[in-house]
């Protein structure tokens, strides 16, 4: 197991989206990664997620795929457009999500108040 406790959540989500199963128990989370699947879910990609002392069972909901941006670029709003087009399919689906100094958000909340800040991950 690595030190990225993200990349290595949405890559054991995105396994058991490939294997044909619905629901992932990730042994060891964060804060962090909590709030990375609130956003997920906010937007329909995960269904429900619950959590005990040591492990986060995910169930996965329209996911077509997740993956965590490595390295983690810092980015203007300006840049945004960009890395929209080059992680996400198409424009309008899917989501970027972006940590900026007023917390955790996607690229459309990001444009909207105009703020930048670091790549984490994306979702469609």
């Amino acid at each position: 197991m690595s030190q990225d406790l993200i990349a290595d959540a949405l890559n054991q989500v995105m396994n058991s989206k490939k294997a044909g199963k619905s629901v992932v128990v990730i042994n060891g989370y964060s804060k962090f990664l909590i709030s990375v699947l609130a956003l997920g879910k906010l937007k329909g990609y995960i269904k429900d997620y619950k959590h005990d002392k040591k492990s986060l069972t995910v169930e996965i909901g329209k996911l077509k795929f997740c993956k965590a941006i490595k390295p983690r670029y810092t980015v203007n709003v300006s840049e945004i457009e960009k890395h929209e087009k080059r992680n996400l399919p198409a424009r309008g689906l899917g989501i970027l999500v972006i940590s900026t100094p007023e917390g955790l958000m996607t690229n459309e909340t990001a444009k909207e108040k105009n703020i930048g800040g670091s790549l984490i991950a994306y979702m469609y």
